[in-house]
């Protein structure tokens, strides 16, 4: 189960009309059940702070959720989170079970794919390659990879070898 104060920052970043409009006396729990993970960022222009500190361990399961639900696989996940970040199984568990913050997670990254700024398209209305702030652009990159695997890409598109 995650943590209450990731619950609450997922729920205060999902903060929208699409998450919101039909919920009445809504707890965290209904909050998350109706959000989808990729509208975690949509609020690009609100405090970074608080994106920052998200633990990479609250969103993993959202990822892997979303995936799942549309027929891919947990290893799959994986693969991309390895790509892009350069973290192996054990160190991308010992992130999780750290509850490291999505800051520390990006700055641990054994090696950022140098292949990532191949990553292109729109995720919430932002154009990822646009994007100034460095963090909240490899945060839209993960964003952006886990969408395309969740929409059926292919591996080889998705990981733009």
């Amino acid at each position: 189960m995650r943590e209450l104060p990731g619950k609450i920052a997922f729920a205060s970043l999902c903060y929208t009309k699409r998450c919101f409009r039909k919920i009445s006396g809504s707890t965290t729990d209904k909050i998350l059940e109706s959000c989808k993970p990729d509208l975690l960022f949509n609020r690009l222009r609100m405090e970074t702070n608080r994106v920052y500190k998200i633990v990479f361990g609250s969103v993993y399961p959202l990822y892997l959720k979303k995936v799942e639900s549309k027929g891919r696989s947990k290893e799959e996940l994986d693969t991309v989170i390895f790509w892009l970040t350069g973290y192996n199984q054990q160190s991308l568990q010992r992130q999780i079970e750290e509850k490291s913050d999505l800051e520390s997670f990006f700055a641990q990254a054994p090696a950022f794919n140098t292949h990532a700024s191949k990553i292109t398209g729109v995720i919430c209305g932002y154009r990822v390659e646009e994007i100034e702030d460095k963090l909240i652009q490899k945060i839209r990159y993960l964003d952006k990879l886990v969408d395309e695997l969740a929409k059926g890409k292919a591996m080889e598109k998705i990981l733009r070898n």
